[in-house]
């Protein structure tokens, strides 16, 4: 057997957040490498167009609808892999939001309170529900999707910067509480990624141009698909030895 196949036959992954973007793109990555991907988002339309194309490309995934920042439906979700699969091997947590762009102080109380409850809540009781069954099955490998915002706050970003900052340290005490379990947990930190999340950066060409000209060294956005090898990897046996990790997938730009 060769010693960096990156195989994960037979193994349950669940990727959150996996409509589109990044969230999609690993998904399609896992599902290519063997695993069965649950595809999961708060509308079933998109996250069932995404489980149907790893279908039709030969591989095997389905698709569930969960609300991230719900916990009703969060143990509803783990409840289900548990009865259908027995286990859970993977847990990617992906899902994110940043609905106000804008000066902190005048973040209405309401896209606070939400970008809290998917940014941060969902990704913490994905992972407090997901551990146990983890445990039960031997162990596994939660990858959590920080960003680049987690070390820099990006100007009028300050909520979904905090969210991301405070991922990482989720993942740095979770990874040290459950290591002992074989459960491995870790992140990385994406940089300006071409999703729908970015938007607002590429409304205006010009300053997105200086923004890349001044501060990304690779001078380009990524594409979701740059981000899938990272996530192979922490995810993998290739791994076996890596947690509490954040690899920075930037371009250089927090050199």
């Amino acid at each position: 057997m060769p010693l960096y196949n990156f195989d994960f036959t037979g193994k349950i992954a669940f990727v959150n957040g996996a409509s589109r973007g990044i969230g999609a793109a690993i998904a399609h990555g896992l599902a290519a490498r063997g695993a069965h991907v649950i595809c999961a988002s708060r509308k079933l339309e998109g996250c069932s167009t995404v489980a149907q194309g790893i279908i039709d490309a030969g591989g095997s995934a389905h698709a569930l609808a969960c609300h991230a920042g719900d916990m009703e439906q969060i143990t509803a979700v783990i409840d289900l892999i548990r009865t259908t699969h027995g286990k859970l091997d993977i847990l990617v947590n992906n899902a994110a939001t940043n609905p106000y762009f804008g000066p902190g102080i005048d973040t209405p109380e309401s896209a606070f309170d939400k970008t809290i409850e998917v940014n941060l809540k969902g990704p913490f009781f994905f992972c407090a529900q997901a551990i146990p069954l983890m445990r039960e099955g031997g162990g596994g490998a939660i990858v959590n999707i920080s960003s680049i915002n987690a070390v820099e706050p990006g100007l009028n970003q300050a909520v979904y910067s905090m969210t991301k900052a405070a991922l990482i340290n989720m993942t740095k005490a979770l990874a040290k509480e459950n290591a002992r379990n074989n459960i491995r947990v870790n992140a990385i930190l994406p940089g300006f990624t071409d999703t729908k999340m970015t938007a607002v950066f590429k409304a205006d060409e010009d300053g997105l141009k200086t923004l890349l000209d001044e501060n990304v060294p690779m001078n380009r956005m990524a594409q979701p698909e740059e981000m899938v090898g990272a996530v192979l990897y922490l995810a993998s046996d290739e791994a076996s030895y890596t947690t509490g990790a954040q690899i920075l997938v930037d371009g250089g730009y927090l050199l």
